[in-house]
C-alpha cells in the first residue's frame, strides 16, 4: 500500500482458518426453518445438553447447559444454539447477542498456542473448558465487546471423522430429515 505502512497480520490468523459461523436465535426453530428451507443448508445434525468438562464463564465455575445444530454450507459449518438452563455462559447475560452471527470458530490444533496468542493481543478469555477426554475450548472477546466472540477449538479425538461426514451428508442433501439427533 504506497503511503502507509504495512503490518503483519495479527496473532490469531495464524492459528488457522475460520471454520464456522454461529448463532444464538431467538427462536431456534424458525432460524432451522429458515436455514433450511430458504438457505439450502442442511442437514443440521443435533447435540444435545452439552456441559463441557471444567467450565469456566470469565473465571468462574459454571454449570452452563446447552444444545447445537450444526450444518454445512460447503465447508463452513454454520451453528445454532439453543441454551437449556439460566447459568452464566456466553449464551446468557452480555455476550448473548442473538439474531445475528453470535460468534466464528478456529479450529486450532494447540489450546495454549490459542492462549498465548490471545493473551499477545490482550483477548478477554470468556469461557473455558473441556471438550471429551482430549479436546479445549476457549472463547474469547478480541475486542468490541458482545457481537465480537471468537471460539478456538481444540477438537477432541474423533472429531474429524464426524465433522467429516456432516460434510458429506450436506453435499447432495435433498432437503429430508433436516435436524439429525446425534447420541
Amino acid at each position: 500500500m504506497k503511503g502507509s505502512a504495512m503490518s503483519a497480520p495479527g496473532p490469531l490468523k495464524a492459528l488457522g482458518e475460520i471454520v464456522q459461523i454461529a448463532y444464538l436465535p431467538s427462536n431456534f426453530e424458525a432460524a432451522l426453518d429458515h436455514w433450511t428451507k430458504t438457505m439450502g443448508v442442511g442437514p443440521f445434525f443435533m447435540l444435545q445438553n452439552i456441559q463441557l468438562g471444567a467450565m469456566k464463564y470469565e473465571g468462574q465455575p459454571t454449570d452452563a447447559l446447552f444444545s447445537i445444530a450444526i450444518g454445512y454450507w460447503g465447508d463452513i459449518q454454520i451453528e445454532l444454539i439453543r441454551p437449556e438452563n439460566d447459568a452464566p455462559s456466553v449464551y446468557t447475560g452480555p455476550y448473548a447477542v442473538k439474531d445475528q452471527v453470535h460468534h466464528v470458530c478456529l479450529f486450532v490444533d494447540s489450546i495454549d498456542d490459542a492462549r498465548r496468542a490471545c493473551a499477545e493481543i490482550g483477548a478477554k478469555t470468556l469461557l473455558e473448558g473441556k471438550v471429551g477426554d482430549t479436546g479445549e475450548v476457549i472463547y474469547i472477546d478480541a475486542g468490541g465487546g458482545p457481537g465480537h466472540v471468537i471460539e478456538m477449538l481444540q477438537p477432541m479425538e474423533g472429531s474429524d471423522a464426524l465433522f467429516a461426514m456432516m460434510r458429506e451428508a450436506a453435499r447432495d442433501w435433498d432437503g429430508s430429515d433436516p435436524l439429525r439427533v446425534i447420541g
